[in-house]
């Protein structure tokens, strides 16, 4: 088992005036040959939208894009039809599949919205485009690790088009979690969107990462503050 911690101040980061954005892995111009994604998982950025900024029309193909707002709006609209304002702890999901179009923008004239943008390549190329938003105030038991995304969608969760799981941890101080090892999907990535998390000797704060190349025995994640994080499991290609 193999931990290599990604600290969020040596993350890429780019300023476009109504863009704050950090990198965790290689995008657009920042190119880390070190961090240029994890298995399936290329992209985790972490954005500040400043009032009515945000990204006109653009296109996505074969791509599983994962949108959490943590505070502010974000006005969410798609070629498919969809489209919907995400408010604070809301995720969307969107396979580009062949082809599709959205534009996002933060309509508030005066409050910033932050958000993680996730990326993860498909394990099938085109097929049409697929929508689905989660409340995740439906998961809102402290405490708790929630299964949201799978490429089988067990225990109810969405299916994706990858072999992968994305799971919601939240959790109050002091509060722990076991994750055993799964020999389908042996490799992990935990990323702390609040507070902190203990994995042995290894400490992560707010916007660090931290990947684990074959999970082969049991971890333990001590949450050493209320807690909001990601965990996900992954396969190789």
């Amino acid at each position: 088992m193999n931990f290599r911690i990604r600290k969020a101040k040596d993350r890429g980061t780019a300023k476009h005036g109504w863009l704050h954005a950090n990198y965790t892995f290689s995008f657009a111009n920042y190119q880390d040959p070190n961090w240029s994604g994890f298995y399936s998982l290329i992209v985790m950025n972490n954005d500040i939208i400043e009032p009515r900024g945000g990204f006109p029309t653009h296109p996505h193909k074969d791509a599983e894009i994962f949108t959490y707002v943590i505070s502010g709006e974000l006005e969410h609209r798609d070629s498919m039809g969809n489209g919907s304002v995400i408010k604070p702890g809301d995720l969307q999901y969107m396979s580009a599949g062949s082809g599709v179009t959205h534009s996002e923008f933060n309509t508030s004239a005066e409050n910033q919205t932050e958000l993680y943008q996730i990326w993860m390549l498909p394990n099938q190329l085109g097929g049409s485009p697929l929508y689905a938003e989660k409340k995740l105030t439906d998961f809102e038991n402290p405490n708790h690790m929630t299964l949201l995304f799978s490429g089988d969608g067990k225990d109810g969760s969405s299916s994706i088009r990858q072999n992968a799981q994305f799971w919601l941890g939240k959790a109050t101080e002091g509060k722990s979690f076991n994750c055993d090892p799964d020999n389908s999907l042996p490799h992990a990535w935990i990323q702390v969107v609040s507070g902190s998390v203990t994995v042995g000797e290894t400490i992560l704060e707010k916007a660090d990462g931290l990947a684990i190349e074959y999970l082969d025995q049991s971890i333990e994640l001590i949450c050493d503050k209320d807690t909001t994080f990601f965990f996900f499991r992954l396969t190789p290609f």
